[in-house]
């Protein structure tokens, strides 16, 4: 009879086995990140379209929904997409950097949409609000998609 001792050297985790649904890859990461960001921005849509601080003129199925839901299923997705996937490819300096910079352009694109007739703000709407919005929005969907990536 023998007895065999690990060494305490030896790293067992790549020997745990984990269970199916806690794979965890990037494809997964992407996808619930996106889905999570999805949501946030529908109910914060929602909140401040029904507190009257801005409206869609401009929407598809606009007897159906008071958001506009082709920026929800089509541009959402796509903006969290490329910002995650720009995101990872940079160094915490820089990505830092890229939330600020995507947190500034964001009044200016609202102003432009404002005068495509798209977006209407409330005339209590202060743009500089969006900038933290997005600032804020960006941070939790990037901790989120750390977080997912565990």
């Amino acid at each position: 009879m023998s007895i065999v001792k690990l060494s305490k050297k030896l790293n067992l985790l790549f020997l745990r086995k984990r269970p199916f649904f806690f794979k965890r890859s990037k494809l997964s990461a992407y996808v619930s990140t996106i889905l999570f960001a999805t949501l946030i921005g529908t109910y914060l849509e929602l909140y401040f379209i029904g507190k009257e601080f801005y409206d869609f003129p401009k929407r598809p199925f606009p007897e159906v929904f008071s958001i506009n839901i082709s920026f929800t299923i089509i541009g959402l997705p796509l903006f969290v997409f490329l910002f995650l996937y720009l995101a990872e490819k940079v160094t915490p300096y820089i990505r830092v950097l890229l939330i600020i910079t995507i947190s500034l352009f964001a009044p200016a694109i609202e102003m432009q949409t404002e005068l495509l007739g798209f977006f209407h703000h409330n005339e209590s709407w202060n743009h500089f609000y969006s900038f933290f919005g997005y600032f804020l929005f960006l941070i939790i969907v990037w901790r989120f998609y750390q977080w997912s990536r565990v």
